[in-house]
């Protein structure tokens, strides 16, 4: 078995709760939820049926746009550590909306009790349906530079193996210092496709001794999912990736939805859910209540 495998029986299962994204709107579905009482709220019920860690897009309160402000960022945040104060909190800085570092940095600009855990770093430029998130080589080592220096570790998003290819390439340079935690994105249109061979290339080349999560966009998401729980990796779910409970498209979900379902697969696999403070010890980051981020990096 390749060393970046991990036996089942040896890592529980990261449930990482993406519960809103850039896209979906209140015209395509009245369960996203857009303000920061609403994407509280839904963290809030997620963290009650049980999730490891969430990934965080913020809205604009009027508009219910995507925004990169730390402000927004930091309401979520405070919003969430109330009642959660040791979930793992990743923030996006995605360039699917946003093209300046000045714009896609500034959640990292949050302290204290704001501070996110860590941070989404895209490793390739990708094309979607209609539109490009636009990641250049000196945008993407930038990014993993100021997630150095304020101690932030990144989320490595990959929708194609040869992005797992450039993390090795960034490790080496060192912009990236394990441990490593990735979301593979499997299913958009011009990356890799949702299928076993397409998922089983991309973990046979992730480095040792990392953790995994899979996540299936659109009406992939349950057999990508399904997948991860069956081979010992975690998952990613929720709004962000589909708005459809079924592939007839018949019903739309709540994010309760999905996780429950995913917790109905996990028993059905004998795999517990890993609490947050457990992948805080297998990444290094800090303990929660109050301590956040990275404990420490191996150039200290």
């Amino acid at each position: 078995m390749h060393s970046s495998l991990v036996e089942k029986d040896t890592v529980d299962l990261i449930i990482n709760f993406a519960p809103t994204g850039m896209i979906p709107t209140r015209d395509m579905t009245p369960y996203v939820p857009l303000t920061v009482g609403e994407i509280v709220e839904d963290v809030h019920e997620a963290v009650d049926l049980g999730i490891t860690m969430v990934h965080l897009h913020a809205r604009d309160e009027q508009t219910g746009d995507p925004t990169y402000r730390a402000e927004v960022y930091g309401e979520v945040i405070a919003g969430i550590r109330r009642f959660a104060p040791d979930l793992v909190i990743s923030v996006s800085l995605s360039g699917r909306t946003f093209s300046q570092f000045d714009q896609r940095a500034q959640p990292l600009l949050l302290e204290g009790g704001e501070k996110p855990d860590m941070g989404s770093l895209t490793l390739s430029s990708v094309n979607f349906n209609r539109e490009a998130s636009v990641n250049t080589p000196e945008m993407i080592q930038a990014l993993a530079g100021e997630m150095q220096r304020r101690g932030v570790l990144p989320e490595l998003e990959v929708f194609d193996a040869g992005m797992i290819n450039y993390a090795k390439y960034l490790e080496r340079k060192g912009l990236l210092e394990p441990p490593h935690y990735f979301n593979l994105l499997l299913g958009n249109v011009a990356c890799a496709q949702a299928d076993l061979l397409h998922a089983g290339v991309m973990v046979r080349d992730l480095p040792s001794g990392c953790l995994w999560s899979m996540a299936g966009i659109g009406d992939s998401q349950l057999m990508m999912n399904s997948i991860a729980v069956a081979y010992g990796g975690g998952v990613r779910v929720g709004l962000e990736d589909t708005i459809w409970y079924d592939q007839a498209r018949t019903r739309l979900a709540r994010n309760a939805d999905l996780l429950k379902r995913i917790h109905g697969i996990a028993e059905c696999n004998e795999r517990r859910v890993m609490r947050p403070k457990e992948l805080r010890q297998l990444l290094n980051l800090s303990a929660g209540s109050g301590q956040y981020g990275r404990v420490y990096s191996t150039r200290d």
